[in-house]
């Protein structure tokens, strides 16, 4: 992409930014709060409906405990996140200033998208049973992202940030038991992240343009490394919230269903915030139009435990 293009992409971005452009109380919470009567999670995220004993009221309640989940999931995305976005635009500081100004948008939403999420979070605490506890502290969790390399850290934020899109089209298809907050929650979240995307693509493909082809060999590394590290954040948190769940949940469940309970939830959050991104064409066509054969190869063994994890009524691969 030469000069003269790359400026007008970050222009037209920084339009968009300017469009979709929300606040947090007038337009997301807008003096609401959570409807417990209601689903959180649609079930194309949360695939309560894959787990066919539980009580119609504890698929709600799933739902609701795994929305408490989300809210703390994205803001440790939004930590590292936002933290690298500030530091790549540093690197236009003095260059192209609309590059530099879209990323210093996209600090300030990031920024914004945390304090939505710490609001919910803590709306949610007080609206459901005490017990939730988080499986990560953010600033760890972001320590150790940023330790990674740009090239690593830019594809990892691809994917989370193409997964909102996915997660915006499971909240919109019909669904007259999904909280109106919620679904507030996935539309404005979306408008933002969409454009982010764009932004994250833009700079990923940037920083890949420096690499040789040796530095990208160790690059997918790190991104193998990141992908290994949000699981085990993943497998940490669907415990604590598959125990959560069990301690207040209205049914009665043996031994065999807790099992299955717990394995359903890691399921879920695997198909949520790591495998839903991969799957998302774009982020295929990006991250694999960059890769020789042999590095796809790492990347597609990497995924393979992960495979699984996509709704029982669908079944796609994750290879290039």
């Amino acid at each position: 992409m030469n000069p003269s293009t790359s400026t007008q992409r970050y222009r037209q971005l920084i339009e968009a930014s300017q469009r979709v452009r929300w606040d947090i109380d007038k337009d997301v919470i807008r003096g609401r709060n959570f409807d417990y009567t209601r689903t959180f999670l649609p079930a194309g995220l949360s695939l309560v409906e894959e787990i066919a004993f539980l009580t119609p009221a504890d698929r709600r309640f799933l739902s609701q405990v795994q929305g408490r989940s989300y809210t703390y999931i994205f803001g440790l995305a939004e930590r590292f996140i936002g933290a690298k976005v500030m530091e790549i635009g540093g690197s236009h500081a003095l260059g192209d200033q609309a590059a530099l100004e879209a990323l210093v948008r996209m600090a300030d939403e990031e920024l914004k998208h945390q304090e939505l999420f710490r609001r919910l979070g803590a709306m949610l605490a007080q609206g459901m049973p005490g017990g939730w506890r988080a499986g990560a502290e953010p600033n760890d969790v972001a320590q150790a992202v940023l330790s990674k390399g740009t090239w690593a850290v830019l594809a990892l934020t691809l994917d989370i940030e193409l997964f909102t899109q996915a997660h915006f089209r499971a909240s919109i298809q019909p669904h007259d038991d999904l909280c109106p907050l919620w679904k507030d929650v996935y539309l404005f979240h979306w408008k933002e992240e969409a454009q982010h995307a764009m932004l994250d693509e833009l700079e990923f493909l940037r920083a890949d343009a420096q690499l040789t082809q040796q530095q990208r060999d160790a690059a997918v590394g790190e991104l193998i490394d990141l992908v290994g590290a949000l699981d085990g954040i993943l497998q940490a948190q669907a415990g604590a919230d598959t125990e959560y769940f069990l301690a207040h949940a209205t049914g009665q469940y043996d031994a065999a269903q807790r099992e299955e309970i717990a394995r359903r939830v890691l399921k879920a959050y695997r198909w949520q915030y790591i495998v839903s991104g991969v799957l998302e064409p774009r982020f295929r066509k990006v991250l694999f139009g960059l890769l020789s054969s042999g590095q796809a190869q790492r990347v597609q063994a990497a995924l393979e435990p992960l495979a699984y994890a996509v709704p029982d009524r669908f079944n796609m691969p994750l290879a290039a």
